[in-house]
């Protein structure tokens, strides 16, 4: 079991508050020195293949997905799912992505295969819960031996072997992993699923995170992923939405808007192994890559809305979208954009929406041909 330390009341010593050292973020705002981290998504989403495109990204020192990390890490990825084969796969397929090569990792990344190396690091007994001392003490060695940075567990579900809808077991098994992390001044990065029959849910937090709420309040730091919706997709014109997912702050209780979301697109790599005959060219590797989502005024200019705001002058623009004079059929007909297809419709939407906030456009009120008040466009003066 856990040593049980001296208790000592701790007097409050005045410390000059530019002099108290600044939290040890080594991997944005995501990983920090002695603390358990999360990320929590449900399955199918990518939480794994981008658990290890973070851990080449810092193994490697390279801005890979949009975060810098301090320093070329030391980082040792477990995962618990997958054949080492497997996880093999998908480092060299992010490698050849990224054109990344054996010197670029320098020796920093370690990774293992919890079906040779399984982990628990306590257990359910007839005589009551087991803590493996063994298993802690021999991964603290190895961590200081090699000076491992981060220790990226996927998924936590496998490192124990207790109900995960006890809050006060799986705190004891979350008591360890923070125990391990202050001891060897590491980071601790664990995957985690949503609870099940949560699929059909708009978004997910780490509320959504399966198991006791113990798991919630442990972490530091927590992210959450979620797909893109197939509004989502096709509001943009993306067919297959499944490949794209965003990630935002876990403990947040609203999620960002979609446009103002950290997005990924997952993309498949061909490793060439196959037969050279074969059309197929072997095994495809899903890898994540950064994705932002469309400006509507991308490609814009100032002749582009001189367009607009002439078609608009011409005749009497209602601002509600569901009105047959919708101010978007003036958009559309001055940009050759169509307003009954979805993604037209969503970017000219959006389109309005920022020229109505930056004052291009402006909302009056007057009446229509049944002399009724309604909300209309007009371009400012």
């Amino acid at each position: 079991m856990l040593a049980t330390p001296k208790i000592t009341a701790q007097p409050y010593r005045w410390i000059d508050p530019s002099r108290i050292p600044q939290r040890q973020w080594i991997y944005g705002r995501s990983l920090i020195r002695r603390f358990l981290s999360s990320t929590v998504a449900p399955g199918g989403v990518g939480k794994s293949t981008l658990a290890l495109a973070d851990a080449v990204a810092m193994a490697t020192g390279r801005d890979l997905l949009g975060v810098k990390p301090a320093a070329p890490l030391r980082v040792w990825y477990w995962n618990f799912e997958d054949p080492l084969e497997e996880i093999e796969r998908r480092v060299a397929a992010i490698m050849l992505h990224y054109r990344l090569t054996e010197e670029d990792v320098g020796g920093r990344l370690y990774i293992n295969s919890g079906r040779d190396t399984p982990i628990t690091m306590v257990r359910e007994t007839a005589q009551g819960l087991q803590i493996d001392s063994d298993t802690l003490s021999r991964l603290r060695n190895q961590i200081e031996e090699l000076e491992i940075d981060v220790l990226m567990l996927d998924p936590f579900v496998a490192t124990h072997g207790v109900s995960e809808n006890d809050n006060a077991k799986i705190n004891l098994v979350l008591q360890l992993w923070a125990k391990l992390a202050d001891l060897t001044d590491i980071a601790i990065d664990v995957t985690h699923h949503v609870r099940k029959g949560q699929s059909g849910q708009g978004s997910f937090t780490t509320d959504d995170g399966r198991g006791a709420s113990a798991f919630r309040d442990a972490v530091r730091s927590s992210r959450v992923l979620n797909p893109m919706t197939k509004e989502e997709g096709e509001k943009i014109g993306i067919d297959n939405p499944r490949a794209y997912f965003r990630c935002e702050n876990g403990k947040a209780n609203l999620a960002p808007p979609p446009d103002k979301a950290t997005w990924y697109h997952l993309k498949s790599v061909s490793l060439g192994n196959g037969d050279p005959n074969d059309p197929e060219g072997g095994d495809h590797v899903a890898i994540v890559t950064p994705w932002q989502w469309p400006d509507p005024l991308a490609g814009m200019t100032g002749a582009d809305f001189e367009r607009v705001a002439a078609v608009i002058k011409r005749g009497k623009w209602r601002e509600n979208s569901q009105a047959s004079a919708w101010v978007g059929r003036a958009v559309g007909e001055a940009l050759d954009l169509n307003v009954d297809n979805k993604a037209d419709k969503a970017k000219i939407a959006s389109m309005l929406k920022i020229w109505l906030a930056s004052g291009s456009l402006i909302i009056v009120e007057g009446q229509d041909e049944k002399r009724e008040t309604r909300k209309f466009v007009e371009v400012a003066e």
